[in-house]
């Protein structure tokens, strides 16, 4: 494996071609409020730099180049006109397909939503315009967020920019491919069982999951409600607390959005240090099926954080490597229920010349569905009918509240962080694991725990394989709505990282 270093100059790589100015979103925005920048030129340049490079990457579905002009244009104006501009001024944040932009087609990656104009913005998305952002497009996605490459999108794959034969992970892996090419700084994906984490560690930038209810869920299109989440991607984890700040907090739209105030999570990344921290290492996530050179950069993290003054200790998980089995029964029994409203009837495609309603149903959801959800609707279907609930369904669940319970103990005994791989290996060849679907699932193994137990957990770049070349990341978990600690610690990582490399 590669040092930290060589993700840190693609880090910067990736700043230095995105703003023109090496700069972070912060200071980018601060450019814009003093007026060092205008926004309209700043947009048009990454338009421009969208239509080079995404023709081959495709990590954007859709583009509305005028709107985001006309977004630019407005702040341009606000400043001039003496208005106080927000925290994300002028700054270019691209949006998963399954969140809705007003005006905007929003497909969440399938034939069924192509032609789906959102009426509405989603709260986290209606605050990304409060807070002055430009709404550039939508990602690729996988379909409705069932898949681990987003090579499952109606649209076609998304190639990963690290190397364009591979895979850049899923379900949004257009929002990790479009900050990883250079595309933007910024990018909104969602998690339901790694779907932020792992295209992060895949492409080699940071991306956040946060706590459930942390982030509201109104405006994006249902997965598994009890699990899904959104989250903030960007190349460093202050670029990343800074989305978070402002897209986090109670929503009226939501019941199970969190009442706890909000954070300042950039002034948290360096206000103290990780001295006296405990931290556990899983030791479940670094046995058979992981690779070597995962392993071992996970490992040689922990040196990393006991250079910043914490204590690191091996810990168990007795029940990690049931959480697979029993989300795979509990995700896709959500979506059977969530999916059901795609009838033709009220939005969406609708199947032409049909003989009945029934007629209508079959055919729109057969025309309309790709392999992975109809597949997923079934497994979930079976696992709810009445004669395999209590041994299927019931079942998952009670394995949920083990692992959510075993969680809180390794809190309660005085760790306040968890690491772990991302991923078991790097990221995979374009159609490697399409036509095998448990290969695809068992590539959640190491995300899945911290979403059934609704915790924050941090992807960011931990160095590169000798092998192939591709990034490799490491997973921060921390208590539950401890985004702040989380992010801290993530950030003095890649600081003292990076001190390293330049010395």
């Amino acid at each position: 494996m590669e040092p930290i270093c060589f993700v840190m100059a693609g880090v910067a790589g990736r700043r230095a071609r995105v703003s023109g100015l090496g700069a972070g979103v912060s200071e980018m925005a601060t450019a814009v409020r003093r007026g060092e920048v205008r926004v309209e030129d700043q947009v048009a340049k990454v338009l421009r730099t969208i239509a080079d490079r995404d023709a081959t990457i495709r990590a954007f579905v859709s583009l509305d180049a005028e709107r985001a002009l006309e977004q630019a244009r407005r702040i341009d104006a606000k400043r001039a006109s003496g208005v106080e501009l927000g925290p994300l001024a002028g700054v270019p944040v691209a949006v998963k397909d399954n969140l809705c932009v007003r005006g905007s087609v929003t497909t969440a990656g399938s034939r069924i939503l192509e032609n789906f104009v959102a009426p509405y913005d989603a709260t986290a998305v209606a605050r990304l315009v409060e807070a002055d952002a430009v709404i550039l497009g939508k990602t690729n996605m996988d379909e409705f967020g069932m898949g681990s490459s987003t090579e499952t999108s109606a649209f076609g794959a998304t190639r990963n920019p690290v190397n364009e034969e591979f895979v850049p992970g899923g379900s949004s892996g257009g929002s990790a491919a479009a900050i990883a090419s250079g595309m933007v700084p910024l990018a909104l994906g969602t998690d339901t069982g790694g779907s932020v984490r792992q295209p992060a560690s895949f492409c080699g930038v940071v991306g956040l999951k946060c706590s459930y209810g942390r982030v509201s869920r109104h405006g994006l299109l249902s997965y598994a409600s009890s699990l899904d989440t959104v989250g903030p991607m960007g190349t460093t984890v202050a670029d990343v607390a800074l989305l978070l700040r402002v897209i986090a907090g109670q929503c009226s739209f939501d019941g199970t959005s969190s009442p706890e105030p909000v954070p300042q999570y950039l002034e948290h990344l360096t206000a103290g240090s990780l001295r006296g921290r405990k931290l556990g290492l899983i030791d479940d996530t670094l046995g058979e099926g992981v690779d070597d050179e995962v392993r071992n950069l996970v490992e040689s993290s922990a040196v990393v954080f006991r250079e910043l003054g914490a204590t690191v200790e091996r810990v168990s998980i007795p029940n990690l490597a049931a959480a697979t089995a029993a989300y795979y029964v509990l995700a896709p029994a959500e979506a059977s229920a969530n999916l059901a409203r795609y009838d033709g009837i009220r939005y969406g495609s609708r199947a032409s010349d049909t003989l009945s309603v029934g007629d209508l149903y079959t055919r729109t959801r057969a025309e309309g569905f790709g392999k992975e959800v109809k597949r997923r609707i079934m497994v979930g279907t079976f696992s709810l009918s009445s004669g395999y609930y209590q041994s299927f369904y019931l079942r998952a669940q009670r394995v949920r509240g083990l692992i959510t319970q075993q969680f809180r103990e390794l809190f309660d005994q005085g760790f306040d962080l968890l690491l772990s791989p991302v991923s078991p290996t790097t990221a995979f060849r374009l159609g490697e694991k399409l036509d095998d679907p448990v290969k695809m699932y068992l590539d959640d193994v190491m995300t899945i725990p911290a979403s059934m137990a609704g915790l924050p957990s941090l992807s960011l770049p931990a160095g590169i394989s000798s092998r192939s070349g591709l990034p490799i990341g490491l997973q921060i978990t921390g208590r539950f709505l401890d985004e702040a600690t989380v992010l801290q610690a993530g950030h003095l990582f890649e600081e003292l990282c990076k001190k390293n490399c330049q010395g």
